[in-house]
């Protein structure tokens, strides 16, 4: 199986704040025409999180709030939650449910609850949250949107000018080639062609190919051999040279800036937490902290409250280290010798899902299984505890 990237939410959160408009149109055209676009929107970031932590379900992927006006003039709020890969959960409907309560409640806003599920499941469907107990019933109904169905669809998505047939097509061809790279590669040559193509604005070309690039991921001779066949192409329609490695190395390089200056931030806020909660920490300890993963750092994040003595913090670290190195013996004592590459995702797995994947050790048959289940862990988080 190909490597997929496993952050599938960062893409999908820029594409849709960059086309907010498109995206309404091309998924939910009703709710678009009800819409005074001229008035604007706005997306409320800060007040999502706001009542998030509060009414956290399960795992949240892409989930964005946004401030639109109806024609009538009245303000209303659409949430918008993104499912994508192999993510879905079964809870979703009663996140959908949570989270659209909650801001109705803290806000006194109407709010419109939309799903956009991009799993590869065609049985997986939620559209209603409802739960009864002795009389009282609720009843919470959301429209949903298969982005699996769009294959049913794709000489419409061929023959649109909506920005986000493109991210569809380019959603599905990543699902449909992940166990043939030949197909994979010229499909993503395909997909940047058709950028071309359709005559898009510059920026919108760039735009729309960091999101193919991000999600249709190639082993690095079929990336050079692509990005070759992408210079002949823009040379022989003389095209202008919109797409050139180095401005995409460049966009990449931003991004993955961004995402590490996030990461760094987040160490040190949650060192000068401990340092306030259990004294000033020694200097391996702070190496320690400094090593973890963004899921190990998330998990400590939350565990540090609990902390009351610097003996809590060491002995969190070294059930994390007994975890990883349990998990590293027990796949070698299995399988043989695995690849750098999968022993690195294996010891960066938070706390959650490194006991979940011992208990799943024994049901896998081959290296195979073990890469399908590293790609789906998601759908443990929440429901497995970490031994204290």
């Amino acid at each position: 199986m190909l490597s997929d990237r496993s952050d599938f939410d960062s893409p999908w959160k820029e594409i849709l704040e960059t086309y907010f408009e498109e995206f309404i149109a091309f998924f939910f055209p009703q709710s678009h025409a009800e819409i005074n676009w001229q008035r604007g929107y706005e997306f409320l970031d800060k007040e999502l999180q706001q009542i998030a932590r509060e009414a956290e379900v399960g795992k949240r992927i892409a989930d964005k709030l946004v401030k639109v006006w109806t024609l009538a003039g009245d303000e209303v709020w659409v949430l918008i939650h993104i499912e994508v890969q192999n993510q879905y959960q079964t809870n979703f409907a009663e996140r959908m449910f949570v989270y659209n309560y909650r801001l109705r409640d803290y806000f006194k806003r109407p709010v419109a609850s939309f799903a956009i599920l991009g799993d590869d499941s065609p049985s997986w469907r939620p559209n209603q949250f409802q739960a009864q107990l002795w009389g009282c019933e609720t009843l919470f109904r959301f429209p949903n949107v298969k982005l699996l169905d769009y294959s049913q669809q794709w000489n419409e998505l061929e023959a649109s000018n909506n920005l986000f047939a493109t991210v569809v097509m380019a959603h599905l061809k990543t699902l449909e080639t992940q166990d043939d790279a030949i197909s994979r590669q010229q499909w993503k040559l395909n997909l940047a062609k058709r950028l071309y193509q359709k005559g898009y604005d510059r920026q919108d070309v760039i735009n729309l190919f960091r999101f193919i690039d991000w999600l249709i991921v190639l082993p690095e001779e079929l990336e050079t051999a692509f990005w070759n066949a992408i210079s002949t192409y823009q040379e022989e329609t003389r095209m202008k040279y919109v797409m050139t490695i180095e401005r995409i190395a460049e966009a990449r390089g931003l991004q993955q800036g961004i995402e590490q200056g996030i990461i760094r931030e987040r160490k040190a806020i949650i060192l000068r937490l401990l340092d306030r909660k259990l004294g000033i920490l020694p200097a391996e300890a702070r190496e320690q902290i400094q090593s973890l993963s963004p899921s190990q750092l998330e998990e400590l994040g939350e565990a540090l409250l609990e902390f009351a003595t610097f003996e809590d913090l060491v002995d969190w670290l070294s059930y994390l280290q007994q975890l990883k190195t349990d998990a590293v013996q027990a796949l070698t004592q299995r399988f043989g010798t695995l690849s750098e590459d999968l022993m690195t995702q294996v010891t960066e797995l938070s706390r959650t899902v490194l006991s979940a994947l011992q208990t799943q050790l024994a049901t896998f048959g081959t290296v195979e299984d073990l890469h399908h289940w590293l790609d789906n862990p998601a759908q443990l988080e929440g429901s497995i505890d970490p031994p204290d």
